[in-house]
């Protein structure tokens, strides 16, 4: 689908090599991923679907490194990663509105969790969620209370973890002695490098809690009354081609278009990103009154 990615050789830097390269990938903004998601899905634009895939890059490698106390070649867990991340830029649909890291992320610890069930024989899976559950959370709950270091849990934290985790006790401790001591979280990524920062700088939970979610719910929901009024601000054939294109749930083709307007592919283009641009300017205004308005109640 995409161009060679970057790789993390085996020797001791291959890991600091890797990420001091993947972070010379931009970043995107909204509507360049946007645009960039249309050409791969309409077009097969390649070009654009590796874009995409390394500008996540990095997300793939913060998830990945949640999952490094399972002894397994971190190289090939961000491998793994890689994979999940390029099923869901296969299968991303821009149109339905969420950013794609937003969407990869399930995808990239979906193909992660896989790999390492297969790998890990010692540990047997197959029986239940809650088991499942407890092998992928047991570290972080670990961290949660202070239980990093090497041995096995005090009673009071293996009763904390089965009770938070809602498994049995004698499970957190089976789990606990077959997943071994942890390395440091603590430690340096580059151990002969001052401020290089620590591992658990990279331990970044991307899972939303309940009031991240009630965040989420009122924001798209004021993003919806932003839009309907921004729409106002667009005359009958923007209204009409920027609806068909970005809000459809099955968007019209750049063909389509233009016959029915009777112009080219390229003019449909043209007014697509016109109308997207003075739609974006109402929303930005609107959001930088209400702002005001509020700064203003509050002072």
């Amino acid at each position: 689908m995409i161009a060679k990615l970057p790789t993390i050789a085996a020797d001791s830097g291959g890991l600091v090599r890797y990420l001091e390269e993947i972070r010379k990938f931009p970043m995107l903004e909204p509507e360049e991923e946007f645009m960039l998601a249309k050409r791969w899905q309409e077009h097969g634009d390649t070009e654009a679907a590796h874009k995409l895939v390394t500008s996540h890059l990095r997300l793939v490698t913060r998830i990945a490194m949640g999952y490094r106390g399972y002894g397994l070649p971190i190289g090939e867990v961000i491998s793994e990663g890689n994979v999940g991340l390029m099923q869901a830029v296969k299968r991303f649909e821009p149109e339905k509105g969420f950013r794609l890291a937003t969407y990869a992320m399930w995808w990239i610890r979906a193909s992660i969790q896989e790999y390492i069930l297969r790998s890990w024989s010692l540990v047997k899976m197959g029986t239940t969620a809650a088991q499942k559950k407890l092998f992928f959370n047991l570290r972080r709950m670990k961290g949660q209370i202070k239980a990093l270091e090497d041995g096995d849990l005090k009673p009071e934290q293996v009763k904390k973890i089965a009770t938070t985790l809602g498994v049995p006790e004698d499970d957190v401790i089976s789990m606990n002695r077959r997943l071994g001591g942890d390395a440091s979280l603590n430690a340096p990524v580059r151990a002969d490098t001052e401020g290089s920062g620590e591992w658990q700088d990279w331990l970044v939970d991307e899972a939303p809690d309940q009031e991240e979610r009630l965040v989420e719910s009122e924001e798209l929901s004021q993003r919806k009354a932003y839009l309907a009024k921004a729409m106002g601000t667009l005359n009958e054939r923007e209204r009409r081609i920027f609806e068909a294109r970005r809000l459809a749930e099955e968007p019209a083709t750049l063909e389509d278009l233009s016959e029915e307007f009777g112009v080219s592919r390229e003019r449909i283009r043209q007014i697509e990103v016109r109308a997207f641009e003075k739609v974006q300017a109402a929303v930005q205004k609107a959001a930088r009154r209400d702002e005001a308005a509020a700064g203003a109640t509050i002072h």
